[in-house]
């Protein structure tokens, strides 16, 4: 046995010390990634808190193959997003991947009925980041639905687990503009950096570089308005996670305030941000509520 083998306690099988591990690791992803998901995440009660981070690490792997900031290689990045795809498929089927996170996912899309269906528009937007750089309306409606809105179409399998199907039709409709409007946010918020270190264009008809406060008006109702499909939506989440989805909405509800004050030639210069104090003003706020 070598040195890194050893282990202090036995596990109740090996494939369960693998479950368990992968999942660990996609747990790392979202503590690293993302503060705002990674403390929502935590108020998800068990097994939800798990498969929520096991779907969140799987977006992420295939989001840093195509934003991660190394020399341009657009046939490796293809070729690394088509082996990802292609080890998701394989894991729906087998129930194992020798990536963990992707083992990670497989296990919840298993348990969870994440259907092939939303993974394919998933990973089709993110071929999409590699090959266009600036998008019409219909593009950016097929973008926005592949990277963001199927994911909370994802995430709402995860919360509906053992429940009827039709609740899962009923609120499918706010998943995906809440989805959209966490998408749209982090356009908005991340203007500067992709279009001066990425070369993208998300928004149709905009330049970064010439945004009016006016444009920045029209995103932003657009936005609020998803936010506003979404929450009604939010009351009737089983209550296990009802807490969690209203402090995720409520950051970016926040981001998207804070965006509105800006003025449009700062959020052209620099990343705006929800400081620390008022991400704990909103997780408090939603503490006191509760599950109202």
């Amino acid at each position: 046995m070598s040195l890194f083998a050893f282990r202090t306690a036995p596990p109740s099988s090996p494939a369960a010390l693998y479950d368990s591990v992968a999942e660990a690791s996609a747990a790392l992803v979202i503590k690293r990634y993302s503060t705002s998901f990674g403390v929502a995440s935590r108020l998800l009660s068990e097994p939800t808190r798990t498969h929520v981070r096991n779907v969140y690490a799987l977006v992420r792997v295939a989001d840093e193959i195509v934003d991660a900031p190394r020399p341009h290689d657009r046939t490796g990045q293809h070729r690394l997003l088509d082996a990802l795809e292609a080890d998701v498929a394989g894991a729906l089927r087998d129930g194992h991947s020798a990536n963990l996170v992707v083992h990670a996912f497989a296990r919840t899309a298993r348990t969870c009925a994440i259907e092939p269906e939303l993974i394919a528009p998933f990973f089709a937007s993110m071929r999409m980041d590699l090959d266009r750089e600036e998008h019409d309306v219909e593009s950016f409606a097929r973008y926005v639905y592949g990277s963001a809105e199927v994911v909370g179409l994802m995430c709402l399998r995860t919360f509906l687990v053992g429940r009827p199907g039709g609740r899962y039709e009923a609120l499918a409709p706010g998943a995906r503009r809440l989805g959209a409007a966490f998408q749209k946010v982090n356009f908005l918020r991340d203007l500067a950096e992709d279009h001066h270190d990425l070369g993208r264009h998300y928004f149709p008809g905009i330049d970064p570089e010439t945004l009016t406060d006016t444009q920045r008006d029209v995103l932003l109702d657009d936005i609020d308005g998803d936010l506003e499909v979404a929450a009604a939506a939010i009351r009737g989440l089983p209550a296990n996670s009802r807490r969690a989805v209203q402090v995720a909405h409520g950051l970016f509800a926040e981001l998207s305030a804070r965006l509105r004050r800006t003025p449009a030639a700062e959020i052209s210069r620099r990343r705006i941000r929800v400081p620390a104090p008022a991400k704990l003003r909103v997780l408090t706020g939603a503490l006191v509520r509760g599950d109202a």
